[in-house]
């Protein structure tokens, strides 16, 4: 553990977030945390269960004087979001994550640090290891695979829940209650391809800088997604140069918009300097478009040498561009309920071409069931009449608004109380397991509260120390008062 980070812990919150990251925990790779959690549970003779899909549950039971109050939920889920450097060695599948304390924030070394939602673990393991804590019946739910569709959450199993309320720590911003979230589902399209043999100068466009983010916290800020604006390139480069296109990729996560897409093109071999110049003068009126919203957008063009490759045919690279470009991406439809929120959107967060099909990943959000399944349609309506398939999978509910909360009022006194100042509530167009656990668990009164994240899912996420401090003693305090 950092020694700076060791003398700045609270509680062993940070004991535990350091455990937690010497852990590859990536969406999918979830064997080694989820046993981490079961070894925890059996270290200090807590009742557990572990299930097929590696969501672990751990019991503590009330503490002397607590027995008699309602049981109260804590969740969030193991698997992190997996990004780092284009030119960075790191391997998700084994490496441990790097901390790193700059001032009051903690970072990692070049990738994603997975505060979202290691720091839900923590501390739900530095409650749960407190001897000396007042509180009811706490379950500790820990989801696995949020990040690629709730899948953990899906699959739990909670009809031997006692719990009347649920805290979730899945948010990122101090201070606000949220108190509902958007619904959402993935939509994949998969394309089929021909291709033909040419004989020419291979190229390689590469864009990259970009931003961008999480697909439902920051797609409100008018972030440039890499995978359109490769899309935008060819589509007015064909009216300057003629080029076949060999392979596209861009993006790794479908709830990340993606900040780099590259293009693999043929083109005639005496062509180079004016195709490339073609490219560089489309790439810097897009640089001075952007100049506001995307300052460090930058682009590459390489040489890969002259031979024979097998690019896609004329009539399907149409068909493909043509998708490309119709796929709506962004906020659709801002809510007329609450001010500021987004209501419906769209990221097309993984794109890549493969030998005989294009296979491009949709994130749909929205807060609106009807309008989440329009998109969706929308979607399936373009892939079908261009010839391909579209397959609707990970889909999950929203969390609807609870008009008579009192766990929510009793935040927000204790908030007021500690700080002085009205705990805010708000609504979210990400995507939380509350909408999916409430369903499992009818009447259940839920929340979600986290302390300050930056940049999440974006090699620059980083995370407020004195925040998580305060946010766990807000912790202490709500489970040591008794609702009422």
């Amino acid at each position: 553990m950092d020694k700076r980070l060791e003398e700045m812990d609270y509680k062993g919150i940070f004991k535990y977030f350091s455990e937690i990251s010497k852990i590859p925990r990536g969406s999918g790779n979830e064997g080694e945390i989820s046993e981490y959690l079961v070894s925890f549970a059996k270290e200090h003779n807590l009742e557990y269960n572990k299930d097929s899909a590696m969501n672990v549950i751990i019991i503590k039971e009330a503490s002397p004087g607590y027995e008699n109050e309602p049981t109260i939920m804590l969740q969030g889920h193991m698997d992190m979001v997996c990004e780092k450097l284009k030119e960075g060695t790191h391997d998700f599948l084994k490496d441990p994550i790097k901390l790193v304390v700059k001032g009051d924030f903690l970072h990692a070394d070049g990738t994603t640090l997975g505060a979202d939602n290691g720091i839900a673990m923590a501390y739900m393991l530095a409650l749960l290891s407190d001897k000396e804590l007042k509180h009811p019946r706490i379950e500790a739910v820990i989801t696995s695979d949020e990040e690629v569709g709730m899948n953990g959450a899906k699959a739990l199993d909670l009809s031997s829940s006692k719990a009347k309320y649920l805290i979730n720590l899945d948010s990122e911003e101090e201070g606000y209650l949220l108190a509902s979230c958007a619904g959402g589902l993935t939509g994949t399209i998969n394309l089929p391809l021909k291709r033909v043999t040419e004989n020419g100068k291979k190229i390689k466009i590469s864009i990259g800088g970009l931003k961008g983010g999480h697909s439902g916290m920051d797609i409100v800020s008018n972030r440039s997604n890499a995978n359109k604006l490769l899309a935008r390139l060819l589509f007015d480069l064909r009216e300057k140069s003629s080029y076949g296109v060999i392979h596209m990729e861009g993006g790794y996560k479908d709830n990340v918009i993606p900040r780099e897409a590259f293009a693999e093109l043929v083109i005639d071999t005496d062509k180079y300097s004016e195709v490339s110049d073609n490219i560089t003068k489309i790439m810097e009126t897009f640089k001075h478009e952007l100049v506001s919203s995307e300052p460090e957008l930058d682009f590459t063009i390489e040489d890969m040498g002259d031979g024979e490759y097998t690019p896609v045919h004329s009539i399907s690279f149409e068909k493909l561009l043509f998708l490309l470009i119709q796929i709506p991406y962004g906020v659709q439809v801002m809510s007329s309920e609450i001010e500021g929120l987004v209501e419906s959107s769209l990221n097309l967060g993984i794109f890549r071409l493969e030998e005989d099909q294009a296979v491009i990943c949709n994130s749909v959000r929205s807060s609106k069931g009807s309008y989440k399944h329009f998109i969706s349609n929308k979607l399936e309506y373009l892939a079908n009449f261009l010839g391909g398939e579209y397959v609707l999978r990970s889909e999950y509910p929203a969390w609807e608004f609870n008009n008579d909360s009192k766990l929510r009022e009793h935040l927000q006194l204790h908030y007021k109380e500690m700080f002085g100042k009205e705990m805010k509530v708000e609504a979210i167009h990400a995507g939380l397991e509350c909408g999916l656990i409430a369903e499992k668990v009818p009447g259940l009164d839920i929340v979600s509260i986290g302390p300050d994240m930056f940049r999440v899912h974006t090699i620059d996420e980083k995370l407020d120390i004195p925040s998580t401090i305060r946010v766990y003693k807000f912790l202490e305090r709500i489970l040591e008062e008794k609702i009422r």
